[in-house]
This record gives structure tokens, sequence and C-alpha cells, in this order.
């Protein structure tokens, strides 16, 4: 049976030949995979067709590894903007790493990929088990962080300085963009070093992963700021409550929260267009209706309202207009035009939220990534990102995991329940 693409093939260093120090666990075989799609008509399409489907290696111990643990060394280095749970996978990587396979070295790299490159003169500091026992209950990252990219070669020179074997990133997009640079210059090189990724967005967006670290608590400390919204909104005759949520291009955090609190009445997200006049009028009908209003909007919506400047991050992306502080002066001003008068507050919790240490359930599951992520570079692999699919821990390729930014389906499931739970007309444009 042909395999019908080469995009989910996970590249290996090389022969896994070392016995794994690991006892008393379920070691995976290559054969064990998981569908991508799992609906039955796509699968008898590929079947009938002769075709393999789609599917992604299944994360977890290997019975044979690349690496002898006890010559190796590893580096940890975390990358882009703060995320509940950063501490989290670091503590995951080492603690796997030291505690499973008997690794002594570990490096942690301090901000971001500027600890791979020597003119920033950052030094890397040794990871031990008592430096990372208690950082899950911090929030942030105690390695620092940085976005932009930085020269391949150069940190690819430093990496062979120090002996290091193994590399873990933790990042979104752009650090595993970065990480795929270094796994090619790595093989250009003809080196023996992997390179793996730890997904890390708190927008929820990169695609073949079905959720990263970090999402469920911006989730659930979001509800803070919409629960604040309907207080003020609600303690005010034609009170308005205006929430500007993290989501640069997807509308996850948005839209979960839209839908786990009730009092939203209206969900502004980069998948959905809008136009002012038609956001006016659904605002109008909800005030005549209910005598207030929670509009809650992801910092990527509604962009094309705003002048463009052109202008881009250190990271590579556009640098997008503020929507929130654009809706906060726009609404009071053509409300009060069309002789209404509204009270309006306007509450950004973007970088609180950022800032927290996870809640139980992220910790948990950055517990288990990080183990998957230490299991897969032991055994040789590189140039890839461990995710979650179907709830089990999967290998991607980092070419595939950038191919494109995940975004919410506005004929999928969940977009549906948000207009359901807001009671927002599907168009207003």
């Amino acid at each position: 049976m042909a395999h019908p693409s080469s995009d989910f093939i996970v590249a290996a260093l090389g022969e896994r030949t070392v016995p794994s120090p690991l006892r008393d666990t379920r070691f995976i075989d290559a054969e064990e995979r998981v569908l991508h799609r799992d609906d039955l008509g796509e699968l008898r399409g590929y079947l009938q067709a002769g075709v393999e489907p789609p599917s992604f290696e299944l994360a977890g111990p290997r019975e044979r590894i690349f690496f002898d643990p006890g010559a190796l060394r590893c580096g940890i280095v975390t990358c882009g903007g703060l995320c509940p749970g950063l501490n989290d996978a670091v503590r995951a990587i080492v603690i796997g790493l030291r505690e499973k396979y008997r690794v002594q070295d570990v490096y942690g790299f301090r901000f971001g990929y500027e600890g791979l490159v020597e003119k920033y003169g950052h030094k890397p500091v040794q990871l031990t088990g008592l430096r990372v026992g208690r950082i899950h209950e911090l929030g942030g990252t105690v390695l620092g962080s940085s976005r932009g990219a930085q020269p391949p070669a150069e940190m690819v020179d430093t990496l062979q300085r120090l002996g290091v074997g193994l590399l873990f990133a933790i990042g979104g997009d752009g650090a595993l963009k970065g990480a795929h640079e270094i796994a090619e210059e790595v093989r250009r090189r003809g080196l023996a070093i992997g390179v793996i990724g730890v997904p890390k967005t708190i927008d929820n967006d990169i695609s073949f992963v079905e959720t990263s670290f970090g999402f469920e608590t911006a989730v659930a400390a979001a509800r803070h700021a919409t629960r604040a919204a309907y207080v003020e909104a609600s303690g005010h005759r034609n009170g308005i409550g205006l929430v500007k949520l993290m989501g640069r291009d997807s509308g996850f955090i948005a839209g979960s929260v839209a839908l786990a609190d009730t009092h939203v009445s209206m969900c502004l997200i980069p998948e959905s267009p809008f136009t002012l006049a038609g956001l006016l009028r659904t605002l109008r009908e909800r005030i005549a209706r209910d005598g207030h209003a929670v509009i809650v909007v992801a910092e990527g919506a509604g962009q094309d309202l705003l002048a463009a400047t052109g202008e881009r991050d250190s990271s590579g992306n556009v640098r997008h207009g503020d929507i929130g502080l654009f809706l906060k002066e726009q609404i009071p001003r053509r409300c009060r035009a069309d002789g209404l008068e509204v009270s309006l507050k306007y509450i950004d919790p973007s970088y609180i939220i950022r800032s927290l240490p996870s809640n139980a359930r992220d910790a948990a599951f950055c517990q288990l990534l990080g183990y998957a992520a230490v299991d897969a570079g032991m055994a040789g692999k590189t140039d890839m990102v461990v995710g979650l699919w179907h709830r089990r821990f999967t290998h991607v390729p980092i070419p595939l995991a950038v191919s494109s930014r995940k975004k919410v389906n506005t004929a999928g499931r969940l977009w549906q329940g948000i207009l359901a739970a807001t009671g927002q007309p599907r168009d207003m444009r």
C-alpha cells in the first residue's frame, strides 16, 4: 500500500543501537501510529485507492535509543512571548533526562536563541534537579526569553563547542522555524545533533497539534476579565464591557471564553470578518433587549478596519493595529452620533494572563509533553515537534507544523457553539 505523502515522516539521526535504560515501561513500536483523520468516509477513500491514510508517529519510549545517556549533553531554550507552563515544560524535560535516562549534563540557554549566539555573552546554566525543583510554581520562564531570528551557523557553532548532542526548543511558530533552521545546518555539517521542538503558543495556533500548554490556563484566567466586564456593563445604564484577549491570527481563546461564559454577548475573531456598522447594529439590538452588552475581541480581529502600517515585529509577524483601543474609541462615539449614550468599560488582561503559573491541568499536560519530548530526543528523532492528536502524544515534522497557522473553522463545532451561546448573527458585515 502506497504512502500518500512524505510530509508526516519524521527525520532521524541514525540507527538506534543503545539499549534503553528504562525499566517497567511499555515501549512503543515503530509501526504504532495515530491517524490524522478519523472519519470513516475519508479512510474508505484512501483504502479504496490503495493508499495508506496519513498518520503520525506515536510518541513514547523506544526499546533501543540513539544516544548513550552517560556521554550525552543536552540543552533547553525558551523562545517568544511568555505563556503559563513554560517553567513546567523546562522542569519536565530536565526530570525526564536526569531521572528517567540518567543524563547528567543539561544546559539551560538564556534569553531564547540569543543564548546560543556567542556575541550576546549569555552564559548557559547547569540545570539540576534541585535547580528546577520548584520553578513550576512560578510564572514566566527562569531561562528568560527573546524574539527574533539568530544565525543558524553561529548557534550550531555553540552547540558543537559545548558538546551538546540534543537541543530542546520550547516555543511557537517562530521558534519552531528557528529550530528547523538549526536542524538544517546540523544536516549540512553531517553532525549527530538532535533538535526537538515543544509547542508553546498561548493562542493554540500551531497546525497538526490539537492543543498546546498554557491555553487552558489562559481561558480560565480570561473568564475573570469577562465576568468583571459583565459586572461593569450590567451596573450601568446602556453599559458595555469590552475585553480584548490574545489571538493574533486565531480566535481560540476569545471563542473558548465566549463559550464558557454565557454573559458574553458578542465574540469577534480574526476568522470571521465584521464591519463597524454590522457590529453597532448588533450591539444596539442587544442593549435594547438586555440593557447592556459584553464584547470579547481577539487582538487580530477586525484588522481591515485599521490603517495598515506594513511593519513587522522582531519575529517577522505583521504588526497589528490595536483593535481594542479602536473599538473603545469608536463604539461610544458612533453610538452617541445615533442618539444612544453608552457607558463603556475596557479591559485588556493579556500580560496578566501570560505571566501566570499554569493551572493543575496544564501542569500535568506539560509533564507528559516534556517526557514525550525527551523520549523522542533520546531515540534520535530530530527536526520534529511533540504534539497531541486525538488525545495521544505524537511526533510531527517541524515543516508540517509550521506550514500554516491553525485557525477556528467557522463551519465547525466550536464556532457554531459560540454563535448559539452568544446569540450573535453569523454575519456582522
